[in-house]
């Protein structure tokens, strides 16, 4: 695990130049240790990340750029710059840009477990990944996918 540095870690920066591409989406790797792991996220038009628990890990985003629709324990919420999004573990929840234009945002999550090395695995997939092969490795990650709804509409 990496010890955290005092110190700025600039735009554009990330934790040994690391940009993954998590479903059709840029992670950039900002700060990690055993306590917390944090990332930018740029998630262009479309893209979205689908319903999951985190059954021991708690999810923030501070919204930078755009607007998010979110599904969090099966009610359907809008955040927009300056919020505070709260994704409290054992909280089913799905991240949707739904709009026309990218969203920027800085996610976080406490303690970090095994989320970066999740990452190393969904970036390793390619473009196109087998969602039946994203499912079971998050699950070994500590990251458990939901069912699609009925109907199939998140």
């Amino acid at each position: 695990m990496i010890k955290m540095e005092p110190g700025i870690v600039r735009s554009g920066e990330s934790i040994e130049g690391i940009r993954w591409n998590i479903l059709g989406q840029t992670y950039v790797p900002k700060q990690w240790t055993e306590d917390s792991f944090s990332w930018h996220a740029t998630l262009p038009p479309g893209t979205f990340v689908p319903p999951h628990i985190h059954p021991e890990q708690d999810e923030f985003l501070y919204i930078l750029e755009g607007k998010f629709d979110f599904v969090l324990d099966g009610h359907a919420l809008t955040g927009e710059p300056g919020d505070l999004v709260k994704l409290p573990r054992g909280i089913p929840h799905g991240i949707f840009n739904k709009s026309d234009r990218t969203i920027k945002t800085l996610f976080w999550v406490t303690p970090a477990l095994r989320l970066y090395d999740l990452f190393w695995a969904l970036n390793n997939m390619g473009p196109m990944p087998n969602p039946a092969e994203v499912v079971a490795v998050s699950a070994a990650h500590a990251v458990d996918f939901l069912p699609p709804p009925e109907g199939g509409d998140a």
